[in-house]
């Protein structure tokens, strides 16, 4: 079975793979990011693509590694980690009532015949809110909750109730377009998780 890291220390990838059946380690970079673009979709597989690359290590034929980065975004401002509670206030006031994007770049770094080979792509999600009261913002606000979220929020967590539509991928929203990924990886001839059959079938000796 192939090695898979995941080059990444959000626990809310880690847990997709998981979910997704998938086995693997993870291995964070922690180089310094570096932005050359103001095109959101542009800079997410920028990003992912340096967190790739930072855990690059020797590997064995077929090491697979994963890295990602996800941003949201409204009316072309990209909207990072709140930096206290009155800016996720503010953020989230103006999200409520309207659509806005959330765009992760994933990039899938396989070592084959002596070097790595990569591949990198990027997904788009729009989500609509339904319109939220400012006192269930304060409410939400102080749960502590966005602190540690691009545009000040989880679509998981307590604020998801106030989802009106999703237009593309759930799991591109909380982090990682699963997916995709497992779609891309096919094209590549990558199985990012273990055949249950086939380990079934290995595991009848007569």
């Amino acid at each position: 079975m192939r090695k898979i890291i995941l080059a990444s220390a959000s626990p809310r990838r880690r847990e997709l793979l998981e979910h997704a059946g998938v086995v693997f380690e993870v291995r964070p970079g922690n180089g310094e990011e570096v932005i050359t673009s103001q095109d959101p979709e542009s800079i997410v597989k920028e990003l992912s693509r340096q967190k790739a690359f930072q855990a690059v290590f020797s590997a064995e034929e077929g090491t697979v590694i994963l890295g990602a980065d996800t941003i949201v975004a409204f009316q072309g401002k990209i909207l990072g980690k709140p930096r206290d509670e009155e800016d996720a206030a503010e953020t989230l006031k103006m999200l409520q009532g309207n659509t806005h994007q959330v765009y992760t770049g994933v990039t899938v770094l396989e070592y084959r015949e002596g070097e790595w080979k990569e591949t990198t792509f990027a997904e788009c999600t729009d989500v609509t809110f339904y319109p939220v009261s400012d006192r269930e913002i304060r409410n939400y606000v102080s749960s502590g909750e966005p602190a540690d979220k691009a545009g000040s929020y989880g679509i998981q967590g307590r604020f998801g109730i106030y989802v009106k539509a999703i237009c593309g991928e759930y799991s591109n929203v909380v982090g990682l377009p699963v997916g995709r990924l497992f779609y891309e990886a096919k094209k590549l001839g990558i199985e990012l998780r273990e055949d249950m059959e086939e380990k079934d079938d290995q595991s009848i000796h007569f």
